[in-house]
């Protein structure tokens, strides 16, 4: 599996690498959406792990602009807010699914589930 991590601080970026140990083959980085379209292009992963707050472009827009790119893109949002109206921001921007960041343990899970249940 090939993954595309978006996020602005790298203990953050280090600790989804290390979730994903088992499951990614291939793993490309970045530290804002400005970047994310140029690396999406670049890597063309399965799977893109979106922060929402980030200095330049938040992940609700870098998602708006890869989606409008590759329409088929997989976009998951990482994030510390358990909001029902970021939960709608998201699913309205066409990502996948939003995952707390205390939840990483469980990411690799997460996307392998997803994955399987988008084969079907």
């Amino acid at each position: 599996m090939k993954v595309l991590i978006v996020e602005d601080n790298q203990r953050m970026r280090q600790e989804v690498k290390f979730c994903l140990r088992e499951v990614a083959n291939e793993i490309g980085e970045c530290e804002d959406g400005a970047e994310a379209l140029d690396a999406y292009t670049a890597l063309q992963p399965d799977w893109v792990l979106m922060d929402l707050e980030m200095r330049y472009v938040d992940g609700i827009t870098a998602s708006r602009q890869i989606l409008a790119a590759f329409p088929t893109a997989r976009i998951c949002i990482l994030t510390n807010h358990n909001d029902e109206l970021l939960r709608e921001a998201a699913q309205q921007a066409g990502t996948r699914k939003l995952v707390l960041k205390e939840d990483l343990n469980q990411l690799a899970n997460i996307l392998c589930e997803l994955s399987t249940q988008e084969q079907k």
